[in-house]
């Protein structure tokens, strides 16, 4: 895993959840309004965190803490992510993901292995303005979105809204997409 920070301790990333925050390095979206550009472009990474760091302190704060979020840049990304969230588990934690959707084989093996409590995918933007952030395959967005709708875990769609790409009326289609489980994030 390239992990680019770690978060001690969370009480808002994961929702009624105490936990930890890793984030990975990369991602494959482009987003103008991105929070965390030190982990989408490689010319900002900081050294990649030692996993097994990592895995030692969520080893000794079993007891205090009840759930990991991972996040990013991009997680599905990492080509070891299914191995660390197994790590993760077996040491007893809730998993929450944080992805941007791009990856829906990785979305549907995580599921049907039971890894994940929680998954929060971003959609950014109507299906016909998602060119800003992503030259990837549209139909990779839309399978995320119908496998976690179908998925049997909780789950969360939100966009964060930049009045500069998007209307009003794009965050309407884009809670229509969503369906009830969507939250609409200020651009800070």
């Amino acid at each position: 895993m390239r992990i680019g920070g770690f978060q001690k301790l969370s009480l808002i990333n994961y929702p009624k959840t105490v936990a930890a925050v890793v984030f990975t390095q990369g991602c494959n979206m482009f987003c103008p309004y991105c929070h965390n550009p030190e982990l989408v472009y490689p010319e900002l990474f900081d050294a990649a965190l030692d996993e097994s760091v990592v895995l030692d302190f969520l080893q000794k704060r079993k007891k205090l803490l009840q759930g990991v979020v991972i996040t990013g840049g991009e997680p599905t990304l990492q080509v070891d992510l299914e191995s660390f969230i197994r790590q993760i588990k077996n040491i007893g934690y809730k998993i929450k993901l944080d992805t941007n959707g791009c990856a829906p084989a990785v979305l549907k093996n995580l599921i049907e292995q039971k890894l994940l409590d929680f998954i929060a995918m971003d959609i950014k933007a109507p299906f016909e303005k998602y060119e800003k952030f992503y030259d990837g395959d549209i139909k990779n967005i839309k399978r995320s979105i119908s496998l976690i709708k179908n998925s049997k875990i909780l789950y969360q769609f939100r966009t964060t809204y930049d009045k500069e790409i998007l209307t009003e009326s794009n965050i309407e289609e884009i809670r229509e997409i969503a369906g009830a489980n969507f939250t609409l994030q200020p651009r800070n």
